[in-house]
């Protein structure tokens, strides 16, 4: 395994730990909490840390105002050297679920995404790969790769038509739509919704009541979930790789990298 990233020196994400409960905030609001390849990095050290802790017994994502996430960095990931590192990596034959979704998903804490505002693309799987959602009244989901020429991660693959249903899944995932929070409650994709100031306060009230529970208990419980549900990241982590090593070289994918830098409309070729 990598080394990973120390807490202490996170320069992306803030770490807090109070009664038990992990708050993993990201902390990049000057491009909407987007990812770059130092962002993945320290999600997945801080919850490879949640995982290991035993102080640990729940855990909060958010983001920092006004953005839960606005997915990748399309500038940093998407284009130059981040890039070519990326198509290295996915075309290697030895890439499989996106390490920091992996962290995520592997955790054996319950995780809550508490989701104060945009979170598409990749942000939109975040939210996904935890085992509950909250939003504020503020938060919007997309699940916009198809925008770019790409596929979702395998949250929107799996975890997304178990939630909605697969035929709302399909329009969301074909589309590339954006919904707001009260149509996200409706179709089942979050638990619930409160005012945008209260956010915090209910998810962490969740995760308390949460970890005042038999921590052996809690984390069996979601292996039983895991196992219950029939969900498995690792295979189906191979294939998105494997797929989205291929779409990052089309001439439809530079289109839509280069469309949304140029703020225009896209004109795709199918090839």
């Amino acid at each position: 395994m990598k080394d990973l990233i120390p807490i202490s020196d996170f320069t992306a994400l803030r770490y807090a730990l109070v009664d038990h409960v992990a708050t993993v905030t990201l902390d990049r609001p000057e491009v909407r909490n987007a990812l770059d390849r130092r962002a993945y990095d320290e999600l997945e050290a801080a919850f490879r840390h949640i995982h290991a802790d035993p102080e640990v017994r729940a855990a909060i994502v958010t983001g920092v105002d006004p953005a839960f996430c606005s997915g990748e960095d399309v500038k940093a990931m998407m284009t130059g050297a981040q890039k070519e590192a990326s198509v290295k990596r996915l075309t290697s034959g030895a890439a499989g679920t996106t390490p920091a979704a992996a962290a995520v998903l592997d955790c054996a804490k319950p995780v809550i995404a508490a989701v104060n505002g945009v979170a598409v693309g990749w942000g939109c799987e975040l939210a996904l790969f935890a085992d509950i959602r909250i939003a504020s009244e503020h938060a919007r989901f997309g699940e916009i790769f198809i925008k770019r020429g790409l596929i979702t991660d395998v949250g929107g693959l799996s975890r997304l038509p178990a939630l909605v249903g697969p035929s709302r899944a399909a329009e969301l995932l074909f589309t590339g739509d954006i919904i707001g929070a009260a149509e996200a409650e409706r179709i089942g994709l979050v638990s619930r919704v409160v005012p945008h100031g209260e956010l915090l306060a209910a998810a962490t009230e969740l995760a308390k009541k949460i970890a005042a529970n038999p921590p052996l208990a809690i984390v069996a419980m979601k292996e039983g979930l895991r196992r219950g549900t029939g969900y498995a990241h690792a295979e189906l982590g191979a294939w998105v790789s494997g797929k989205l090593g291929e779409l990052f070289q089309t001439e439809d994918h530079r289109e839509g990298v280069a469309s949304f830098l140029e703020k225009r409309a896209p004109a795709f070729k199918g090839r």
